[in-house]
């Protein structure tokens, strides 16, 4: 019961805004000490993760491929092309890209999308496309909350997603831990089962969030011009 003092490690770090990384592995050295472990064997289990994620040399075949695509105009096609397709606002484009990126982690398919692959290259750059077809030359707020709102379409959108995979890691260390420690037997599909009313409850709350940034937007125009108009006239 007292392993579970790592979570409070968790939820107490992020309140606080710590680097995610340093919260993250205080937590797990929480957990190993609680749970009896020994320094040692706390870095060995550090280590043997490390070793064998593959996740961790995904950046260096990433790296370069994001850095040819932004070389050869990728970005600037991605503007173009949005500036065509008058339909899709910055919010709608957003709420339809947590969609399908929810939709498709929650069938295992979590490396379609994310940050270096989608954000970043090609729904950033769309989503202010959009904007800027609409207000013109953007503010750097309205820069900055359409970037935060970008990067959260995929976070949201694959954190709820890839609970209602039965075979993701992060249910079956559930399953796991649940097992080993407290001697149940919980299978894999009823907590995938329970995830669904969460990951429905969280596509309909922030994917609202995403289509009434257009509002938020508006809003924000208006006050930038009103700004401007001030100045102009104090001058």
């Amino acid at each position: 019961m007292w392993v579970l003092l790592a979570i409070a490690v968790v939820v107490v770090g992020f309140a606080l805004r710590i680097n995610s990384m340093l919260v993250v592995t205080a937590a797990g050295i929480v957990a190993g000490l609680i749970g009896g472990l020994s320094p040692v064997k706390i870095l060995n289990a550090f280590g043997d993760g490390f070793a064998g994620s593959r996740s961790v040399t995904v950046f260096i075949v990433t790296l370069p491929v994001i850095g040819l695509i932004e070389r050869y105009g990728l970005q600037h096609q991605a503007r173009k092309l949005i500036s065509k397709l008058k339909v899709l606002t910055t919010g709608r484009l957003l709420a339809l890209y947590m969609l399908i990126r929810q939709g498709t982690a929650a069938v295992g398919l979590t490396s379609i999308g994310g940050y270096a692959q989608a954000v970043r290259p090609l729904i950033h750059p769309m989503a202010a496309g959009a904007a800027e077809r609409k207000y013109g030359k953007l503010p750097e707020k309205m820069q900055e909350k359409i970037k935060g709102f970008a990067a959260s379409a995929d976070t949201v959108g694959v954190f709820f997603g890839e609970d209602i995979f039965v075979a993701i890691g992060s249910i079956l260390l559930i399953t796991g831990f649940v097992d080993t420690t407290y001697g149940l037997k919980l299978e894999a599909i009823d907590i995938a089962v329970w995830a669904i009313p969460t990951g429905i409850c969280a596509l309909l709350i922030h994917g609202s969030r995403l289509w009434l940034l257009d509002r938020t937007l508006d809003k924000m125009a208006a006050e930038a011009d009103a700004e401007a108009e001030a100045e102009e006239v104090a001058r």
